[in-house]
């Protein structure tokens, strides 16, 4: 056995490698140093985070490369995603800094976790076999029950991360069950393989498209689509502000990640079947997040609801590939890519929303109902300026990143010929808009109930500003992203 065995090549997987091994150095750096230097923790969490990019960025290949006996992929796609992980990760700590020491969470397994998790998407992103694909999903969840719970004196987090890591197990096995479906309709656990069975048609249907149900649902619990919702108002209320920002932005790509590969790299030849059971959800989420939203008066519920009608928006892109049954190349890139350049958006968005709650937090004070926006524009224009840019993008108002993203994915739709669903959209796009306006309303119509300075370091100050004018600068020049996600997808398998 030994004799037959043969060595992969690591170099594609160097970033997952660098990153797991940087996290023993976290973990010893924090056992030895961490109740006297709790900063080390922190620094060398973003160093691994950087150390990650450059290596993802040198090991780039413009060709596809399949490694560990074609488990693992490493393509523009991965790469493109792994950078923007990395990216909100980043972001993520920086905003959350200061939030994390006022309350005295900025622990090693704070950042131990954060690394975990993020190690989990990498692997989720690359995954290019069913194993592999559970893997990186499995690493990822359970770092993000923990992050859920990372405050242990708050009944809150407990009782949040309980209802997380009980739907999430539910979900979990759902999606194994289904794999280990297709995997007996089709004798393959590579994707690839899948493909190559439906194609030739070398399976039994009938088996197929019940374990397709089970990987449609696993999907839409990470992507929060109705009526897999239900832990993601919950879990957004109820965790750390700065855990809420960690999984209402990254995990995204990676949720985006498994459904591509999952749906169209493997199970294409089930896309007639794949595309009505998304169109339901897509409507549907659409449809309950923005009605639902409108009720909240916690803006961090808001912002939930308002993640699972964006989800819906992407997956309209998603379901948008094929045609009448058929696949022509361009509209599926421009539909895939339309998805892509949404979820991309999205993140950049929710970022900067979370950080604007977390900027007015502050120790002891939760700053996480929507009254506590009122009269921000006379505590700190700038900052009220931030946050209108990022409720105008929301909403899909122009010429923000999220009306050109919202744009890509109707036009998609109504190529591929659901026009209905896109009027549809539309009409709820306009109802939603009501709630993100409420809070500019608040900002710069009604008078503080605060009047506490906002204090935040001069890096998150320039994060926020950044983040706010990225949102409106790239939403001027909306071809040259959606060019870098049409390159990603055309270069990988």
């Amino acid at each position: 056995m030994l004799n037959n065995f043969v060595m992969p090549d690591l170099y594609p997987a160097a970033p997952e490698i660098f990153l797991l091994l940087m996290s023993f150095l976290v973990l010893f750096v924090d056992l030895f140093f961490g109740a006297t230097h709790r900063w080390m923790a922190a620094m060398l969490t973003a160093v691994s985070l950087l150390g990650a990019a450059l290596i993802t960025l040198v090991t780039s290949d413009p060709q596809p490369v399949l490694t560990f006996s074609g488990m693992f992929i490493d393509d523009m796609l991965a790469d493109f995603l792994k950078l923007m992980t990395y990216f909100a990760v980043l972001m993520m700590l920086v905003y959350s800094r200061q939030y994390l020491a006022d309350r005295g969470l900025d622990k090693g397994e704070f950042y131990l976790l954060v690394i975990y998790a993020t190690l989990g998407m990498m692997i989720m992103i690359s995954a290019a076999n069913f194993l592999t694909m559970y893997l990186g999903l499995e690493l990822m969840s359970l770092s993000l029950y923990g992050l859920v719970a990372i405050d242990r004196n708050s009944t809150r987090c407990t009782e949040a991360a309980m209802k997380y890591f009980v739907l999430g197990a539910l979900a979990s096995g759902l999606l194994l069950y289904g794999m280990s479906m297709v995997y007996g309709a089709t004798g393959s656990l590579e994707l690839g393989g899948v493909a190559q069975a439906l194609y030739q048609g070398q399976s039994e249907k009938t088996v197929l498209v019940f374990g397709l149900v089970f990987i449609v649902a696993g999907i839409a619990f990470k992507l929060g689509l109705v009526p897999f919702h239900m832990w993601i108002p919950d879990v957004y209320h109820g965790a750390p502000t700065a855990v809420t920002m960690f999984i209402g932005s990254a995990p995204k790509l990676a949720a985006f990640a498994m459904a591509l590969r999952l749906l169209v790299y493997g199970l294409l030849g089930l896309a007639t079947d794949w595309q009505k059971m998304l169109l339901v959800m897509a409507v549907l989420s659409i449809a309950l997040g923005n009605l639902a939203a409108i009720a909240q008066t916690n803006i961090k519920r808001m912002l939930a609801y308002s993640a699972i009608s964006h989800m819906g928006y992407m997956v309209l892109g998603l379901m948008s590939g094929m045609v009448a049954g058929k696949i022509d190349p361009f509209t599926a890139t421009n539909a895939y890519s339309s998805a892509l350049y949404y979820t991309v958006a999205y993140v950049l968005m929710s970022l900067g929303a979370f950080g604007a709650v977390l900027l007015l937090s502050r120790a002891g004070y939760e700053a996480e109902n929507l009254e506590d926006f009122k009269g921000l524009n006379k505590r700190s224009p700038w900052f009220a300026a931030m946050m209108l840019i990022m409720m105008f993008s929301m909403a899909g108002i122009p010429f923000f990143i999220g009306f050109f993203a919202k744009f890509a994915v109707l036009l998609a739709a109504i190529k591929a010929g659901y026009v209905i669903v896109a009027v549809i959209a539309v009409m709820f796009s306009l109802i939603g808009a009501f709630y993100y306006l409420r809070v500019v309303k608040l900002m710069y119509f009604d008078a503080p109930v605060d009047s506490a300075p906002i204090t935040a370091g001069l890096d998150v100050r320039v994060l926020f500003s950044l983040n706010g004018l990225a949102v409106a600068g790239l939403g001027l020049f909306p071809n040259e992203v959606m060019m870098i996600c049409t390159t990603a997808l055309l270069r990988s398998v």
